[in-house]
C-alpha cells in the first residue's frame, strides 16, 4: 500500500507561483512513477505532469511546459510541482498519483494505482 498527500495549493494571484508537495509513504513508494492530474469545476481530469520513479525522464501537458516543473526527492519520498507564471485557467483540484508503469501515469486519468485527496489551487485575475 501507499499512501499520497498533497500539499501546498492556495490562491494566487496570476503570474504566482506555488510549489506543491505529494508524500507518499509506504514500504515501496520510492519504487513507483508519480503524476500530476487536476481537474477544474465542470471539467474533465486531465494529466498535468509525471516523473519516473528514478527521477530521469519527466513528461508535461503541452498547456504546462516551460511554466511547470515536476521533481522528487527519494529520501524524502516526496514529490513536487512547481508552478510558475500561473493563469486563472490553471484553478483547478491538483492531485497526485502514483503507478509502477511511467506509461499509464502519462496516458491514463483513471486505473491508476493510488491517488492523493487534492489540493486546491485557485489563481486570480
Amino acid at each position: 500500500q501507499v499512501q499520497l498527500v498533497e500539499s501546498g495549493g492556495g490562491l494566487v494571484q496570476s503570474g504566482g507561483s506555488l510549489r506543491l508537495s505529494c508524500a507518499a509513504s509506504g514500504r515501496t513508494a520510492s519504487a513507483y512513477a508519480v503524476g500530476w492530474f487536476r481537474q477544474a469545476p465542470g471539467k474533465e481530469r486531465e494529466f498535468v505532469a509525471a516523473i519516473t520513479f528514478g527521477g530521469s525522464t519527466t513528461h508535461y501537458t503541452d498547456s504546462v511546459k516551460g511554466r511547470f516543473t515536476i521533481s522528487r526527492n527519494s529520501a524524502k519520498n516526496t514529490v513536487y510541482l512547481q508552478l510558475n507564471s500561473l493563469k486563472p485557467e490553471d484553478t483547478a483540484v491538483y492531485y497526485c498519483a502514483a503507478d509502477r508503469n511511467f506509461a499509464v501515469v502519462v496516458t491514463r486519468t483513471s486505473g491508476i494505482t493510488y491517488w492523493g485527496q487534492g489540493t486546491q489551487v485557485t489563481v486570480s485575475s
